[in-house]
């Protein structure tokens, strides 16, 4: 964070508008939601929730979603936020790959987010990919736009959670096509051969981007200097996103610290979906997906006893407390026909899609490729290439601009 300069006074909190309703019914239920969770299921599900809130946080504040920089790397060849992605997973293969090596932590089994590479993989990110740029986030994006108070996000996570629910329902014929086992580079290759081979292929891809940057512009965009400083800028932002990236890579290693295994999210929407589907009267306990143990587990237990769904319910909370905090929470909405109809089927692809590819941009590209898991990899490519097809049908449904999402 930028400091403030010594010739000039720092500004005074009581300058610093707010929305102040919604701190006051945000706070309480973060700390009504913790001590809940805390007391009926066990304090590290009250962590884990808490971890999710500056998650939330983190992402509006910095606007750190995948969506809005993959598009302006597409249209716009400026890489800065593709870099800053590749940092941030980094970053967290640095610590990942050697903790999965060790197997546990303090006490705590540790497991890293590695899935199958096949079919699945290769289809679900691709449709994924393409669904983002029209639903307008990524999973993460969603999350934290919903926090925010943006009306047409909560149609797409609403569609996603639809999406994510059909996913279970197909995902056992998926499985049964080509596909090789689940392959961490950290256990082939050994932990320093994970590391180095992971972190040379995320560095290719910052320089393939620098150099397409500087060959379309002539030289590398530089983050912009920043309009607040201090308390200021940490309440309203924006935050740096090298900054905001490093701080995302820390809080997903106190995740794995504390869940033994990486952050993820579309699994909770899969579980929404299911348990809302239960409760009208659709038998979803004898879909395959749901008879396996896991997943029966699942559905029988509380949804807060569900380590993905907790963090997500932190991520919208934190997020709707740091847009209370800078006086930006529900932004008016435009929401003309053609956008919301994007917004219902970038959800759908997106929730279908990720149940497909095991995870998002968070559980399959960040938390994967920091794993070490080769699908982590195959799931990057396959979504980027379904995001540039996005890309282009954006202006079927009136969408343009490059909002950061």
């Amino acid at each position: 964070m930028s400091q403030i300069s010594a010739t000039a006074p720092a500004p005074s909190a009581p300058g610093i508008s707010s929305d102040k309703g919604v701190v006051l019914v945000v706070s309480l239920l973060i700390l009504i939601g913790a001590q809940l969770i805390g007391q009926l299921i066990s304090p590290r599900q009250s962590l884990l929730f808490l971890i999710g809130g500056l998650l939330g946080a983190t992402l509006y504040h910095a606007s750190f979603g995948f969506t809005g920089g993959w598009r302006r790397f597409v249209v716009e060849k400026r890489g800065r936020a593709m870099r800053a992605q590749m940092l941030m997973i980094g970053v967290a293969a640095i610590a990942f790959i050697p903790l999965l090596g060790l197997g546990n932590a303090f006490g705590q089994p540790l497991v890293g987010a590695t899935a199958p590479v096949g079919v699945s993989v290769l289809i679900g990110a691709a449709i994924f990919g393409l669904g983002m740029q029209l639903g307008g986030g990524c999973g993460s994006g969603t999350l934290f736009t919903v926090g925010g108070g943006s009306a047409r996000m909560l149609v797409t996570l609403a569609f996603f959670i639809i999406g994510a629910l059909a996913g279970t329902a197909h995902l056992p014929y998926w499985l049964t096509l080509p596909s090789m086992p689940a392959t961490s580079l950290g256990t082939v290759l050994g932990v320093p051969g994970g590391v180095a081979v992971t972190l040379i292929g995320l560095a290719a891809v910052a320089l393939v981007t620098a150099l397409i940057e500087r060959r379309t512009h002539g030289d590398i965009e530089k983050a912009p200097k920043p309009a607040r400083h201090g308390i200021e800028r940490l309440l309203h932002g924006p935050w740096p996103l090298v900054g905001a990236g490093l701080l995302l890579a820390a809080l997903n290693l106190a995740t794995l610290l504390a869940a033994g295994h990486p952050w993820s999210i579309t699994y909770g929407f899969g579980l929404w979906g299911a348990k809302i589907a239960q409760a009208v009267g659709v038998p979803v306990e004898t879909w395959e997906f749901w008879t396996w143990p896991a997943q029966a587990r699942a559905l029988n237990d509380s949804v807060l006893a569900d380590v993905t769904s907790v963090m997500d319910f932190g991520i919208i909370l934190g997020a709707a407390l740091a847009a209370g905090l800078a006086g930006k929470f529900a932004p008016r909405d435009k929401l003309p026909f053609l956008s919301l109809l994007a917004a219902v089927v970038g959800g759908l692809l997106m929730g279908y899609g990720a149940r497909l590819s095991f995870g998002c941009n968070i559980g399959a590209l960040f938390s994967g490729i920091a794993s070490g898991s080769l699908h982590g990899w195959l799931w990057f490519a396959a979504a980027f290439a379904g995001s540039y097809l996005g890309i282009l049908a954006r202006p079927i449904f009136g969408l343009d601009g490059f909002k950061t999402s």
